[in-house]
């Protein structure tokens, strides 16, 4: 069996096209690359499309209950960019609905205007090795989910010259 070579683009069903072109364009800094009548294609890379938002008929709205996707995540190259991402999205009034530090990952978490979760993380570890094994640890087996953190007093910190590496270290 042949594994994919990567990870292309989610497609999202909503009432909301407008809303969640308006909000994706401005969470993930995203372009345009399509948009006619009931469809949208928004891209932020060289992929031709990375999300696509689809009304093609009256959606119920969802349900927390209802089983589908959780949430969609993006990865970030460095912590800095990961905050200073953060700060251009607070100055325009977009709010995490959460920010964890998973241990692998430190995470923020925002919520689109149909409340799909979208998670913009960093990972913590330079290779999949070392965040697999600290998967195996007893930190993160006794606590999977991880600790909540203040993304402001992180960046002050970082900005401090706090090494990211201390900052993203999870120890318990």
């Amino acid at each position: 069996m042949s594994s994919p070579h990567k990870f292309s683009h989610v497609v999202l069903q909503t009432n909301r096209v407008t809303e969640l072109r308006d909000f994706y364009v401005t969470l993930l800094d995203a372009q345009v690359q399509f948009e006619v009548g009931p469809m949208c294609l928004l891209t932020y890379d060289d992929e031709h499309h990375r999300v696509a938002l689809v009304n093609l008929q009256p959606y119920a709205e969802r349900s927390e209950d209802a089983a589908g996707m959780h949430h969609m995540a993006y990865t970030y190259d460095s912590l800095g960019t990961l905050l200073a991402n953060y700060r251009r999205l607070k100055e325009r009034d977009v709010l995490p609905a959460m920010c964890l530090n998973h241990g692998p990952t430190v995470s923020l978490y925002y919520r689109d205007p149909d409340g799909n979760q979208v998670e913009l993380q960093v990972d913590v570890f330079d290779s999949a090795e070392e965040a697999n094994a600290f998967m195996r640890s007893p930190i993160y087996q006794n606590d999977p989910i991880g600790l909540p953190f203040d993304p402001d007093e992180m960046h002050g910190r970082l900005l401090d010259g706090v090494p990211a590496a201390t900052l993203m270290a999870r120890v318990r």
